[in-house]
């Protein structure tokens, strides 16, 4: 069970209205309300119609009812470089998927994940918070309740927590840019995806930050997040990532497409405090620029 006290400021609003403000969805306020000691003030029973005065003390009870019992638990090695009870940052490589998927069941980092809940005896969950594809590396942010993984989508969805991104790019790219081009799924492919007019808005921020032997080290961050973002619009200027099977399918250099999620700024989802977590290139795209 995760337990949370909110001390209330100023007073007036609804429980339901102070919730809701803090980013809890309509779906877990009526998971609380089911719970006989899911809302509580100053150690009462609450409504969600009922009102909040100044120095109220709101308290949320939530239970893991639903475990994820259909992904198989697997033991893989996982770099944890951040855990408290409420927020998991993993450092996964590349080759790693995050979801199990069709024909790919086992070898994921839910997986992964399942494993290590069995061996703490805990209820395992499977809360990721945004994604990575499979050959992409880095940093992925993982809900440990229902409560953090509400609290998180919504830092997401107000631009506060922020990803970005290391890649490796064919050529010298400009210093700077924005790339902006809609993107649309391909015809006839599952899989790719490309700049179209009747394509889903997207915009991309790059600058350069090192160029040798014909490739440049661009860090990046995003405005949207479609599908395959990045690496459609590097190809769209001109400056595919190597390696990548799907929009520049040449791999003298590299074996996976050479993007990483090299840092991530969020706020803790219960307390606010401000985390910032970086992890370096990996040694396949360091190689790059020695």
């Amino acid at each position: 069970m995760r337990e949370v006290t909110y001390t209330i400021a100023g007073g007036g609003t609804t429980v339901e209205r102070y919730l809701r403000r803090l980013g809890l969805s309509r779906h877990l306020l009526t998971v609380l309300k089911s719970e006989t000691d899911g809302l509580m003030v100053n150690g009462a029973h609450v409504r969600t119609i009922d009102r909040l005065q100044p120095g109220d003390r709101l308290t949320l009870r939530l239970r893991e009812t639903a475990p994820s019992e259909t992904i198989t638990p697997s033991e893989l090695a996982l770099n944890i470089v951040y855990e408290d009870e409420d927020l998991l940052i993993l450092d996964k490589p590349a080759g790693m998927a995050v979801h199990p998927s069709h024909g790919n069941r086992e070898g994921t980092v839910a997986n992964a994940l399942a494993w290590l809940y069995q061996e703490r005896g805990e209820p395992f969950v499977f809360r990721a918070i945004g994604r990575l594809d499979k050959n992409t590396s880095g940093l992925l942010a993982l809900a440990k309740n229902q409560l953090s993984a509400c609290l998180l989508t919504a830092q997401a969805k107000a631009g506060l927590l922020r990803r970005r991104y290391l890649a490796v790019c064919t050529g010298k790219i400009p210093e700077r840019g924005i790339i902006e081009a809609p993107i649309a799924r391909a015809e006839n492919s599952v899989l790719r995806r490309e700049v179209s007019p009747s394509g889903d808005g997207a915009v991309t921020h790059y600058k350069r930050l090192q160029y040798e032997n014909g490739f440049s080290l661009a860090e990046i961050t995003l405005d949207t997040g479609r599908t395959h973002q990045i690496r459609v619009h590097f190809a769209h200027i001109g400056h595919p990532l190597p390696g990548d099977f799907l929009y520049n399918p040449d791999f003298s250099q590299l074996s996976r497409h050479a993007l990483h999620a090299a840092f991530l700024d969020l706020r803790q989802p219960v307390t606010g405090v401000p985390l910032h977590f970086a992890s370096p290139l990996p040694p396949d795209l360091a190689a790059f620029f020695p």
